[in-house]
């Protein structure tokens, strides 16, 4: 795979952002699952069933930070649907995306035979050039204080004037940390990736917590779900000069992850120029499995559609996922979109409803 191909997944069309939104959904300001009788199979295809569901329309147009080489989206346009059955809940996640972004940090080898792994950081150093499409779904779990009112900014705390985040001096580190106010309170995160967990048919399950002290917890308030096994790591041999396995198939190039069907270990074939995934990917199992999905891009957008049971009975459940235990209840929630970018994403302000119909 050729460098000069992998610029134009990193082309961007910069977006100009024009006056200043502030309104997080338009005429559809609940979104309402229909029940479905229906198969519904996980492949980004809207089947006949999907026509009977509303849609939410949001507008994402704000960005928690403005990094030095951010050159991706400013706004896109969401539109959202919700079906369930006895057991699961499903959705569809579609948006604008003018480039597809799989170029997750790869390694390319170089001129002199020897390989390179390839990294934009920021000033926070965090990656805005080489990194993939991702979206995240935040779920209220119980009462969070501010959840309802703020949706996802209710555990988003940025530096002050100082730098420092909840007293601890974070410049050069993070422009803000995820935790929650108090002891008790958890928010559901669904985070899906379209390079480490795409390919694997899944969302990353995850939830935050009031952890305000990376001594405790290096990601303050965000954690996986307890699992099983699988995961995702780093592609490197021993010596940390280059990968340690490749994919059988190595003309795909939107493969920049090594998953298990393709794995094989790494042999030197290739020319100056050429890329190799970074990622070494296998499913989670446990808890942090538990959400099946498949996202496709096209035509500048994506379609990425899941579900997952209306009640889950993993470890630590009742702490980590959202419960659809009752469907009388309103439940709130908040989406954001990452365009190549490690940590700054598109959101919206406020929450957005959920309810079955």
């Amino acid at each position: 795979m050729q460098l000069s191909k992998v610029k134009l997944v990193l082309s961007y069309s910069v977006l100009a952002l024009v006056g200043t939104h502030t309104v997080a959904a338009s005429a559809v300001e609940t979104l309402t699952s229909y029940k479905t009788t229906s198969t519904i199979t996980l492949d980004s295809q809207a089947e006949d069933a999907w026509n009977q569901a509303n849609t939410m329309a949001i507008k994402l147009d704000k960005l928690p930070y403005k990094p030095n080489n951010y050159e991706g989206m400013r706004e896109t346009n969401m539109t959202i649907k919700s079906l369930y059955d006895e057991n699961f809940v499903y959705f569809m996640f579609e948006y604008d995306d003018p480039t597809l972004s799989l170029v997750r940090q790869p390694w390319e080898k170089q001129a002199d035979g020897s390989w390179k792994q390839l990294k934009g950081k920021d000033e926070t150093g965090h990656d805005n050039v080489y990194y993939e499409d991702k979206i995240g779904v935040f779920w209220e779990i119980g009462k969070v204080r501010g959840f309802e009112k703020q949706g996802c900014g209710a555990a988003c705390h940025m530096q002050d004037d100082s730098g420092k985040v909840a007293g601890i001096d974070q410049v050069g580190i993070a422009p803000g940390r995820k935790f929650t106010r108090k002891a008790g309170e958890t928010i559901d995160m669904w985070h899906w990736k379209s390079v480490r967990m795409n390919p694997l048919g899944q969302f990353d399950d995850q939830f935050v917590d009031h952890v305000n002290d990376p001594e405790k917890n290096n990601n303050w308030g965000r954690h996986g779900d307890a699992n099983t096994g699988g995961g995702y790591g780093n592609n490197i041999n021993a010596d940390k000069t280059g990968p340690a396995f490749m994919n059988r198939s190595q003309n795909d190039l939107n493969t920049f992850t090594v998953t298990p069907s393709q794995q094989t270990e790494f042999a030197d074939t290739f020319k100056p120029g050429d890329l190799l995934p970074a990622i070494v990917s296998t499913p989670f199992t446990g808890s942090r499995g538990d959400i099946w999905s498949s996202g496709v891009w096209k035509d500048g957008k994506w379609r990425i559609e899941l579900k997952r049971r209306l009640v889950t009975t993993g470890e630590k459940a009742e702490i980590q996922d959202v419960q659809f235990d009752d469907l009388t209840k309103t439940y709130h929630f908040g989406v954001s979109v990452f365009d190549n970018s490690q940590i700054n994403h598109l959101y919206h302000e406020g929450a957005l409803k959920f309810v079955f119909n």
